[in-house]
């Protein structure tokens, strides 16, 4: 292989996996696998319309494919789905064996890597590659580099994420990484802010934003996060560490079981 990636693939069809795609439209060709006619549809329009506002990015270096053995000759593919260790797991083995030659990359925020890794099979060649939405707006990339990777994965890594410009620090293979593992409390600090008193959350948000100097509020974030998401992310932080404030808040949960699920719904904390 060379030193960085020449023919890499995003398998997943989601706003991660687009936003990817669309960031490495910049340093060449890339291919997006969705996993039907209908998603990849909207996908090649996403991901063709990011790009375009991309620095150096080309709608047209993005390729759109439903036929995972279009990625035979792929050096990199990064799986990019639902937070789901099951579905990773089985997708990562699907993944490798089509392109038996690619590094693979999960883009998990709070799924073990190695775990991820063995259970698919290839674990000397999945590494963890995790971008933050909107990923052609956010400039670092998370590596988690588990023990036993075959020779080269990590400088190649390196060198692909300064192609799409971006800063990668690794970081250690603990459930939510760095950024997640420390932010989350506070998000659902927030969410509890809310349960025990009588503020709303817009004025929860102020504070933060003024007071504190955030870009964004809490529950705002945690909209534009994906509320399922969130709890899916709290989820894993819990099992991995057992501490309380790693834990979703009920309010959290209430708000997904009843289909607020932020901005992508139309509806979570606030209305949209």
């Amino acid at each position: 292989m060379s030193d960085s990636y020449e023919r890499p693939a995003i398998a997943g069809s989601g706003v991660i996996a687009c936003g990817l795609a669309a960031s490495a439209s910049a340093a060449g060709r890339v291919q997006l696998l969705a996993r039907s006619d209908a998603s990849a549809w909207r996908a090649e329009e996403r991901a063709q319309s990011q790009a375009a506002k991309v620095s150096n990015g080309d709608p047209r270096e993005v390729r759109v494919t439903t036929d995972v053995n279009d990625l035979v000759d792929c050096d990199l593919v990064v799986e990019a789905i639902v937070e789901d260790p099951d579905a990773k797991r089985e997708y990562l083995a699907e993944l490798g064996t089509a392109a038996a030659d690619a590094d693979l990359a999960t883009t998990t925020s709070s799924l073990s890597v190695s775990a991820l890794g063995d259970g698919s099979g290839h674990p000397e060649r999945v590494f963890g590659l995790h971008v933050f939405n909107p990923v052609q707006k956010m400039e670092l990339v998370e590596l988690c580099l588990p023990d036993g990777l075959r020779s080269g994965v990590g400088e190649r890594a390196r060198a692909w994420c300064e192609a799409l410009g971006k800063t990668a620090v690794e970081v250690p293979d603990q459930s939510g990484f760095v950024v997640n593992r420390l932010l989350f409390p506070y998000l659902f600090d927030a969410v509890r802010l809310l349960e025990r008193t009588e503020l709303q959350p817009d004025e929860v948000d102020t504070c933060m934003t003024m007071g504190a100097g955030h870009p964004m509020g809490p529950l705002k974030l945690l909209d534009f996060v994906g509320l399922d998401v969130a709890v899916a992310i709290g989820d894993g932080l819990h099992r991995d560490s057992g501490a309380a404030e790693h834990e979703a808040p009920q309010l959290l949960r209430r708000l997904v079981a009843d289909g607020k699920l932020g901005r992508k719904s139309g509806a979570g904390f606030y209305e949209y």
